[in-house]
């Protein structure tokens, strides 16, 4: 309790700190709005871009099992993936068209997504030191099948998934990182003063704990990263003080510290963001009295902030030259092309496969497809740049970036910032090549007939393509300069900035060159109007020195690359604005709807995922539906077979030998060997049987006894009679039969009469009917261990009580035994067969 006590004081602590220099950096951050909003700047792209590309659609749905930590039990869940990329996970599908709450949302900011338990396990093995994992050990979660997703997150809970085949691991883990990349990138750019103020405070507030350099947790929004500030410090300091009072084995262990590392993270999560919220609405207040003031003196704010760079620019410049020519300029033009080479290969990678999108819908128009194959093409196209999949070619380039040999000397924690950051621009520029092909076409099909579709198409997509390489050289070089800054300026505030004084007194070594420390920031602040000085920070001054500093720099090398087109970069000079003005107009015309623009007689398109969007003319029910991005997998054009929601057994009932043979029985069915006689039978198509199946509840509510009957009448024929009758079973109670079917095999049709049969149900001859019974079970037995369904067995089965069977193999692979009596006079004892179709029913109803 104690401990629990000081780890909240020390969140009180952090966020009360955080919050004033919040406050300090939302009035530099509103003056910097307005002052951008007065003078104007930055460029136009050439291509246009949507505004909200994913407005009634989905990303991705379908079943995974998931691992309960409650019972350590694997179930099978319907996963349901919005546009937000939230992940929300369903008891099953009809739960989640029901609009019920789901078991689980997931938010994916600061997780990572792993496919590999060996990965999984070396992560988990680190979490606690000074607790030593043997290399043999296995890990307390044992997998149902051999294809693992996991989401790790270093403070948060773990969610362990599995699925069936590789093609689904690789779809389903394309879907995560996806989930993963667009939920990190939780702060809105079109916020133009909040996200600078946040952005600022949490790099200041680092800085004075003397951590400079990239931050791997600026993940989510910023609740979710003041969440992980605090975490920064409490969890090391919680970590300490519980990992030697835990007990038992490793991996109890493990289990323990990732339940109240969850608990800890999710209580500290609540706190920020109650108290953000608060901070937000106190800047908000003020913001109108800021603002008035703002533009009523903005000239002179501007002459004051200009006259005290000048001072400073003085004193620091001439450090900070001296850092520069020793400890970065070498390492300019290095940094620089191990940014660009993988990144280029990224943007490269869009463009190509933007060019086979097109290709494909050419080819499919000289097929004969027409304007109405063209409409539903054109809806697959519109969300390729959210395609996870077929991004995931041009992710995968990126995510070679290395910065080896850097890291360390430039304090960067992990290159996933710049790589993740890199993915959302090709993302972008993605969509913003297939929106603007969307309106060229759409303009150019107006009054069109089919005779010029692959004309038409082939024009839009050299006109389209001409400008991505523009907006791509453009967004790359901006890329190129962030991410040099982002690397340069941390290592160079880390040496120059007064507050490492208490840190290091001792003068920067730089190879001969010995750098000062700069302790005459603080007289700065008298040079500051008081009317001005919330909107002019000394701290701030300073860093803007720096950084024009090294700017120079910066530009020359990202230039001297454009001038020699290295990766395809342009120079900006070469790039016109609004060289495109009637494309731009475009640009405030409304997204196309490619469902319905060709289906003039049918409104309601569907989309791939095989959701309709009917349009506000659908009502509340097409308000439900959404269009799905990316497509259901299935395997080999057939359903799932766990499509249900089975319960898959838990760990204690999954021996690892085994794990191969169950996900085979998980599937379509096994392999069977059938006869050369059956060619017939072999060609039916087969679909999985589901549980939950209509004529498996309607065989187990009636069920259907097979008697044989050796004696036969003459010249009967095969069908169905009505009769009133029960039978007494073992256990003394009485079913009702209401029909006897009669089934005659062979060339010759023998009948049996419905009294005799009745008889043979009622105990007549009853141990010549245990003798055959016995029989029939030895057949089955023999029968299921070959292996197979269509063996000789079902041939001699009836067709009604084939029915029957399925529904009761379906619980496993054991042989059936069902009996209608209890013993013979030798003691055999045969299982009962009401008592048996009675917890059958149970079952399926609880399933229900």
């Amino acid at each position: 309790g104690g401990d629990v006590r000081s780890c909240d004081l020390d969140s009180v602590d952090v966020m009360r700190e955080f919050g004033e220099t919040y406050q300090q950096q939302y009035a530099v951050a509103l003056f910097n709005s307005v002052r951008y909003e007065i003078e104007g700047g930055g460029t136009q792209s050439q291509l246009l871009h949507r505004k909200d590309p994913l407005v009634d659609r989905s990303i991705f749905s379908g079943n995974l099992f998931q691992y309960l930590e409650e019972n350590r039990k694997w179930r099978n869940r319907f996963v349901f993936v919005a546009s937000s990329y939230s992940i929300s996970l369903y008891e099953s599908k009809t739960a989640h068209d029901r609009s019920l709450h789901p078991k689980v949302t997931i938010n994916c900011a600061g997780y990572r997504a792993l496919k590999s338990m060996e990965e999984y396990m070396d992560l988990v093995n680190n979490s606690l030191p000074g607790v030593k994992a043997r290399p043999s050990s296995s890990p307390f979660v044992k997998c149902a099948t051999q294809f693992p997703l996991i989401l790790w997150h270093p403070y948060a809970r773990h969610h362990y998934f599995c699925v069936m085949t590789e093609k689904e691991q690789t779809k389903w883990h394309a879907v995560l990182q996806d989930c993963v990349r667009h939920t990190n990138n939780g702060l809105s750019e079109d916020c133009k003063v909040l996200t600078p103020a946040f952005t600022d405070a949490v790099r200041l507030h680092r800085q004075a704990k003397g951590h400079y350099g990239t931050w791997d947790m600026m993940c989510g929004g910023p609740p979710q990263i003041l969440a992980n500030l605090v975490m920064e410090t409490l969890h090391p300091e919680m970590r300490s003080l519980i990992a030697h009072r835990l007990k038992g084995k490793l991996q109890q262990k493990q289990r323990h510290w990732m339940l109240i590392s969850d608990a800890l993270y999710k209580q500290v999560l609540r706190h920020t963001r109650a108290h953000y919220e608060a901070l937000v609405q106190s800047c908000e207040v003020q913001r109108p009295a800021l603002d008035a003031g703002l533009r009523t003196d903005m000239d002179q704010i501007i002459a004051s902030k200009d006259h005290v760079q000048g001072k400073m620019r003085a004193l620091v410049l001439p450090r900070a030259e001296q850092l520069l020519l020793a400890s970065v300029k070498p390492y300019v033009d290095s940094i620089l092309e191990a940014l660009m080479e993988p990144t280029s290969r990224g943007f490269s990678e869009v463009r190509d496969v933007f060019s086979r999108e097109l290709v494909e819908v050419s080819k499919n128009t000289l097929n004969g497809g027409g304007k109405e194959l063209l409409g539903e093409q054109m809806e697959r196209l519109s969300m390729l740049a959210f395609h996870p999949v077929k991004m995931q070619s041009c992710y995968e380039e990126v995510e070679q970036l290395n910065l080896d040999g850097l890291q360390q000397r430039f304090d960067v924690s992990s290159p996933s910032v710049f790589v993740q950051r890199a993915q959302i621009l090709m993302r972008e520029q993605m969509d913003n090549a297939v929106y603007t092909f969307e309106q060229l076409l759409n303009q150019s099909l107006e009054g069109q007939g089919d005779e010029d579709l692959c004309k038409t198409i082939q024009k839009c997509e050299d006109r389209v393509l001409k400008k991505y390489d523009y907006d791509s050289s453009t967004v790359r070089k901006k890329f190129f300069r962030e991410a040099l800054l982002q690397i340069i300026i941390p290592y160079m505030l880390k040496h120059l900035s007064p507050s490492c004084t208490a840190l290091n007194p001792r003068p920067l070594t730089c190879g001969l060159i010995c750098v000062p420390r700069l302790q005459e920031l603080p007289k700065f602040k008298e040079l500051i109007f008081e009317d001005f000085s919330r909107f002019l920070l000394v701290e701030n001054v300073f860093e803007e020195v720096v950084l024009h500093s090294v700017t120079k720099d910066i530009m020359m090398a990202v230039k001297e690359a454009a001038v020699q087109r290295r990766h395809n970069l342009y120079r900006d000079s070469m790039v016109l604005t609004n060289s495109d003005p009637n494309l731009h107009l475009l640009g405030e015309s409304p997204s196309v709807d490619w469902s319905t623009k060709f289906s003039p007689d049918d409104p309601e398109g569907e989309g791939e995922g095989g959701a309709q969007d009917e349009g506000p003319r659908g009502g509340l029910a097409a308000a439900k539906r959404r269009r799905q991005v990316v497509s259901m997998i299935q395997l080999d054009g057939v359903p799932l077979a766990y499509e249900s929601c089975m319960e898959v057994p838990g760990v204690e009932g999954i021996p690892e030998e085994e794990g191969e043979d169950y996900g085979m029985r998980c599937k379509l069915g096994t392999e069977e060997e059938e006869d050369d006689d059956d060619d017939e039978a072999r060609m039916l198509p087969r679909t999985p049987k589901s549980p939950d199946s209509v004529h498996e509840i309607r065989g187990l509510i009636n069920p259907v006894v097979e008697v044989e009957h050796p004696e036969a009448e003459e010249g009967g024929t095969n069908g169905t009679e009505p009769v009133s009758a029960t039978v007494l079973l073992e256990d003394g109670s009485v079913e009702e039969v209401r029909s006897v079917t009669t089934l005659v095999e062979g060339g010759d049709q023998r009948r049996v009469s419905p009294q005799d049969m009745m008889k043979r149900l009622m105990g007549k001859d009853r141990k010549q009917e245990v003798t055959d019974i016995e029989q029939a079970i030895q057949e089955i037995d023999l029968a299921v261990q070959e292996g197979g369904k269509d063996t000789d067995l079902e041939a001699d089965l009836g067709q009604t009580s084939s029915k029957t069977n399925e529904g009761l193999n379906e619980v496993g692979p054991q042989p059936i035994r069902n009996g209608l009596t209890g013993g013979d006079g030798n003691g055999e004892e045969v299982e009962n067969f009401g008592e048996k179709v009675a917890v059958q029913i149970s079952d399926v109803v609880c399933e229900i």
